[in-house]
């Protein structure tokens, strides 16, 4: 499949599909077989069927997919209603395969594609895997779902509903450390813990591990890279029992690098073909060197450099201060080759790039081979090559690293020991990449790359098969041995390989019978001491050899270890197999430990009148005393757990107690019960006096949501106050609009609400009325009073002619509908042009006048008219306040009518009397004399 992509448009505009039938001679182009105007995105090949073919259209034109059953010669076409972003195929289920959509479904089809079925929603993305749990004939998928809170998630192929689900892990899962392999499930659990066919299995309380990778999971025992805490740039490997359960150290300080999208590369190869061995480059006193075992991390040894060079002088290289290093690399792109090659079917070649000295470098780099699963090695080409396996490693085609073109390679076919050049094109070629048939049974393939930067794809088919002018008989190969440094028995068994030999010049085809194994004749098929490791923690200063298995019950009994292991691989016999076996023992009772109580998501939290279940799980074994013992269990009344309802907010301490007669354990769980917040409100005046203090207070709806925390904001201050209070009062010193805000965090909801405030020193208060049938709309809610109060100061300024920016109408909560309407004295920026308390009382008969005069009105809405009234003079603001707040407004209510009471007294005392006069043009005036009013009421609010 090609793709043409228009750099102007920034998209494909254009795919083709090629097929061919005589290993790259000739092409046919399949565009009319699929569609000319179809569009091809990705193209698949059943792994366990190779007949069967999956294209998948361009999801930016159409969701479809093309699927061929005759390798590739028709097709049938299904539409699709939703795009798929990723493929997983069963690895044994020909028809079987799992789809991940782009908006975070599964769906699985058991007909390849033909029909889907829809699993989940909210599935992570690159976390769903096939798993086979049992012996049997039933597959299992399993899957992180990611919603709120991430569950691992296990179901039934076709039957994935909510009843048949099952939740191994309780609580929340970082997806992001959730890795399937085999019959082994890893994930991370509040500290590093590992899980097998979901145990719980421990690393050694001494590791604290940051990251970990998963190498090996072969004959039943994990192979791990774990990074700890003093560690940057190095892993360490540890090695586990049969059940993946017990970790022991196997090497520490490999090195590790991140690789160009961030992902951890760790300097770790496993040799393929040959189980148990490993290469590895560890750092030592900050040089990085290159170490070798073929038993699965038990010894490890220096490379031997080669004893002479490219040219045949010879290398002064002496072990351990001088040693063979290789770069462990290998290529994520399948068409090209890495820094380091082995295949399944040539166990004992080994291809790779390196240097010979001190240490490992990235200059002066060679190319090497060992033919002796790198027991001795050879230096073939001075730079870097990509090597490619044919005819099963039969040939060996090696195509120099470098940008720059190419028209030659090489050809071994005696593993790497002499070396041919070849010419393979005419012109020299941009090489970008080789294909080859998957397995390496032929000797064909096909370099494609550019004769120049702008030219097309070009495809030159290399056929080696005419070099051959045979089959490979049985008398063409003799048999080679696995050995370590002239130790042939490994592990208590001798592996013996077939080899072609050199000297013949045969083709292999397929690989068969390439291996077998036999028990060590030692002294009897005897088990030596070098066959055994140390066993799991033993090598741990706070081991104890004689405590008790973690899943020792009463009434069993337990391996008690000596101290050392046989390896999973040895299969020897007699010798001092007993000697260092471990022995069983019977399990005594113990007092419990490890108890521990938590919620079944995980979380500390939990809403008011929802049921909280709490699950009790201890991590030793218990012994009841009457006969019953529990190892790892859930202690829970029922299998889903101990259900409660909170019928108040608040911090709840919940205990467990679990005793026998050898003791007793408890824990305890602190649980934060709220009630999810709402609404909030910012209760406080709308005009204040300068430098006079303002309460401010935040009505929550519901009013008891459990622990809360407020964060306030006034003014342009960027700097927050931080309580846990809801009312607060503070001070503005300067003059103009002012806002206050306030945010209400009430765990994981936050909510606010901004006020402003007008800040004057000098302001008059008028109060409104309004014609009665105003009141039959009036709802009584915040959001209705502020847009009436809008409503009525644009009447204002159209009746009256004064700016909007001397007028603030605020709506008052209750009936009869009233406001109160304020004049300020609003100047410019400059400062200027303010208004004096002259100018206040002016603007207030202008008011008072038109209001009189009915010229103040508006329209609710189509024949519903409102006329607005002056009430009456006031001396100070009102508060607009929730209902709750009512005995507030009362008083702010009687407030008025003493004011209004106070002005009669004046105005009686005027007329009688002109030495009692009070200019009410001087607020200030006013202010003192009836300040007792003003004072005696602002505590109030």
């Amino acid at each position: 499949m090609t793709k043409l992509y228009d750099y102007n448009l920034g998209s494909i505009t254009e795919s083709s599909l090629w097929r061919s039938t005589d290993y790259g001679t000739t092409y046919e182009k399949l565009n009319d077989k699929v569609g000319l105007k179809t569009i091809l995105s990705y193209l698949y090949v059943c792994p366990t069927n190779k007949r069967k073919i999956m294209l998948l259209t361009d999801p930016e034109v159409e969701s479809s997919l093309l699927i061929s059953s005759d390798e590739g010669a028709t097709y049938q076409k299904y539409r699709l209603n939703f795009y798929i972003h990723s493929l997983l195929f069963h690895p044994k289920q020909e028809d079987w395969i799992l789809a991940y959509s782009q908006d975070q479904k599964l769906f699985s089809s058991v007909e390849f594609g033909r029909r889907w079925q829809l699993l989940h929603e909210g599935v992570a993305p690159n976390r769903f895997y096939w798993k086979n749990l049992c012996s049997g004939s039933q597959r299992y998928l399993v899957f992180v779902l990611c919603l709120s809170d991430a569950q691992y998630i296990t179901c039934r192929m076709q039957n994935c509903s909510e009843a048949t689900r099952s939740k191994p892990f309780p609580g929340y899962i970082d997806h992001n450390s959730l890795i399937v392999q085999d019959d082994y499930v890893f994930r991370a659990h509040k500290w590093p813990k590992l899980s097998q066919d979901f145990t719980f299995p421990r690393l050694s309380p001494e590791i604290l591990a940051f990251d970990m990778h998963v190498i090996s999971t072969d004959e039943n025992q994990v192979f791990a890279a774990v990074q700890e805490w003093n560690q940057n740039d190095t892993y360490n490997l540890y090695i586990s029992d049969t059940r993946g359960v017990y970790f022991t150290l196997a090497l520490e300080n490999v090195k590790s690098s991140q690789g160009l999208e961030g992902n951890v590369m760790i300097d770790l190869y496993e040799v393929a073909g040959i189980k148990g061995m490993f290469l590895a480059n560890k750092k030592i006193d900050n040089q990085v060197r290159t170490f070798i075992t073929y038993n699965k991390g038990r010894d490890w040894s220096l490379l031997q450099a080669p004893d002479t060079d490219l040219r045949g002088n010879p290398v002064h290289c002496l072990l351990p201060y001088c040693s063979l290093h290789l770069h462990l690399k290998v290529s994520e792109n399948p068409y090209t080759s890495g820094n380091i090659a082995s295949r399944d079917t040539a166990p004992s070649i080994i291809v790779a790039s390196g240097n010979i000295g001190t240490e490992l470098s990235d200059n002066d780099i060679s190319m090497f081979v060992s033919s002796d699963a790198g027991n001795t090695w050879r230096q073939i080409f001075e730079d870097e090559h990509s090597v490619l396996y044919l005819d099963q490693g039969g040939v060996l085609v090696a195509m120099k690293h470098t940008s720059l073109p190419i028209r030659h390679l090489w050809l071994s076919f005696d593993e790497g020991s002499s070396w041919s050049k070849y010419s393979f094109t005419s012109l020299p070629l941009f090489v970008d990449g080789v294909l080859g048939e998957p397995g390496e049974e032929t000797l064909i393939m096909t370099v494609f790359g550019h004769f120049s930067h702008r030219s097309e794809w070009q495809l030159v088919k290399v056929d080696y098969k005419s070099i051959f002018d045979r089959r490979c008989a049985e008398e063409d190969y003799r048999p080679w041995q696995l050995h370590s440094q002239g130790e042939a028995c490994i592990m208590g068994a001798k592996r013996i390989y077939r080899k072609r030999k050199s000297e013949k010049k045969c083709m292999q085809g397929k690989y068969a019978g390439a291996m077998t194994s036999e028990p060590c004749l030692i002294s009897g098929f005897f088990c030596l001491i070098a066959y055994f490791s140390c066993d799991c923690f033993f090598e741990s200063f706070w081991y104890n050899p004689s405590s008790l298995s973690k899943d020792c019950s009463l009434g069993q009994s337990y391996l008690n270890s000596t101290g050392y292991r046989k390896v999973v691989s040895n299969n020897c016999t007699d010798g001092v197999r007993e000697q260092y076996t471990a022995k069983p023992q019977q399990c005594p009772g113990k007092a419990p430990q490890g108890l521990r109580i938590v919620t079944s998501d995980g979380k500390l939290t939990a809403d008011l009148g929802h049921n909280v279940t709490f699950l009790v799980q201890l991590e030793e074994v218990v012994d009841f005393g009457d006969g019953i013992a529990v190892s790892y269990a859930n202690l829970s009344s029922t299998e889903d757990g101990i259900k409660h309802i909170y019928q108040n907010v608040g911090i709840f301490r919940v205990t467990v107690l679990v005793e026998n007669s050898l003791g007793s354990d408890n824990a305890v769980l602190y649980l934060h019960v709220t009630c999810p917040l709402e609404h909030v409100h910012l209760s406080l005046p709308f005009v204040t006096t300068k430098n006079k203090e303002v309460n401010a207070t935040a009505v929550l709806w519901p009013s008891q949501v459990g622990t809360l925390t407020y964060v306030w904001w006034f003014g342009n201050n960027t700097e927050p106050l931080i309580t846990l209070d809801g009312s607060i009062t503070f001070t503005f010193s300067v003059e103009g609009m002012n806002t206050i805000t306030v945010q209400v965090s009430a765990g994981n909801t936050i909510l606010q609400d901004t006020k402003t405030i007008a800040v004057y020193e000098q302001f008059q208060s008028l109060r409104l009325s309004f014609s009665p049938n105003l009141d039959d709309y009036n709802p009584d809610i915040p959001e209705w009073r502020r847009d009436i109060s809008r409503v009525v100061k644009r009447a204002l300024v159209e009746a009256t002619g004064i700016s909007s920016k001397h007028i603030l109408v605020a709506l008052l909560p209750g009936l009869p509908t009233s406001a109160e309407l304020f004049i300020l004295p609003y100047q410019d920026a400059t400062g200027e042009n303010k208004r004096t308390a002259e100018d206040l009382e002016q603007i207030s008969e202008i008011l008072i006048q038109k209001l009189n005069q009915n010229f103040v009105h508006f329209e609710l809405k189509p024949g519903v008219r409102i006329l607005v009234h002056a009430a009456h003079l006031t001396a100070a603001p009102l508060v607009d306040l929730t209902p709750s707040h009512s005995g507030s407004a009362m008083l702010m209510l009687l407030s008025v009518v003493f004011v209004g009471l106070a002005i009669f007294v004046i105005y009686k005392f005027k007329r009688y009397d002109p030495s009692w006069a009070i200019s009410f043009s001087s607020l200030s005036s006013f202010t003192e004399v009836f300040g007792f009013c003003v004072v005696g009421f602002s505590f109030s609010q």
